[in-house]
């Protein structure tokens, strides 16, 4: 029966021929399940002088700007090198990193405190202090903080223009001026104070207690402190 009514299924062409599809001879076992026919693909001819068709996918077609140079094989992306990065003016040290622990209700909270100086050697410095739950995290917020301080340091020949001795809290400096070439003579978390500052020639001694963070506070308020040649002539009339 199958195959009577495909016989059924042949076609009459125009010139009186029967013609009987491909699919019909193989169809011919009991059983076989009949291939679809396979389509041959037309070649396409492109005319005579027409521009080669260009792939298409990634980096197939580039995009042009409106001056008519490429810009990549992405929409959006950079035309030229990498930009001018802005370069940070200040120089930073970490004069101090601590842990600290807090007590909650529901336990201890540990922390990490970082104390940082910054400055341009230029005559300006800063210094901050800041908590943080790593120790990345409490550094960057420090130096944010220590660019809010800043302040200015009056420097005579690459040194200070008179002595000075200062106390905050348990912490005592002494500061005198050096002649060129005696270079910096300080210790401690002082020297990273007195460096960043640009101070060249210096003479400091510690006279208090030994805590970082209390001597870099004093090393600023003494540099705070400073006056002018001028300034000082006339406080004294």
């Amino acid at each position: 029966m199958e195959n009577e009514k495909r016989e059924n299924e042949i076609k009459e062409t125009g010139n009186g021929k029967t013609e009987q599809p491909e699919f019909v001879a193989a169809a011919s076992v009991q059983g076989a399940v009949a291939p679809a026919p396979i389509k041959k693909a037309e070649a396409v001819v492109a005319p005579v002088g027409a521009a080669p068709a260009r792939a298409a996918g990634r980096g197939g077609d580039r995009f042009r700007d409106k001056r008519g140079g490429r810009t990549g094989g992405r929409p959006g992306g950079r035309k030229g090198g990498r930009g001018d990065e802005s370069r940070d003016e200040f120089d930073q040290k970490i004069i101090d990193i601590a842990r600290v622990t807090r007590v909650m209700a529901g336990g201890k909270r540990m922390r990490f405190r970082a104390c940082v100086a910054i400055g341009d050697k230029k005559g300006r410095v800063g210094i901050g202090i800041a908590k943080g739950a790593d120790v990345s995290g409490a550094v960057t917020k420090a130096v944010n903080k220590a660019k809010k301080n800043i302040i200015k340091v009056r420097i005579v020949n690459d040194t200070i223009p008179h002595e000075v001795r200062h106390k905050f809290g348990a912490a005592r400096l002494l500061f005198k001026p050096a002649p060129e070439g005696r270079g910096v003579i300080a210790g401690g978390a002082v020297r990273a104070v007195i460096e960043l500052a640009g101070i060249k020639n210096i003479v400091s001694k510690i006279l208090g207690t030994n805590n970082k963070v209390n001597n870099v506070k004093c090393a600023i308020e003494a540099l705070k402190s400073l006056k002018s040649a001028r300034a000082k002539a006339e406080a004294k009339i």
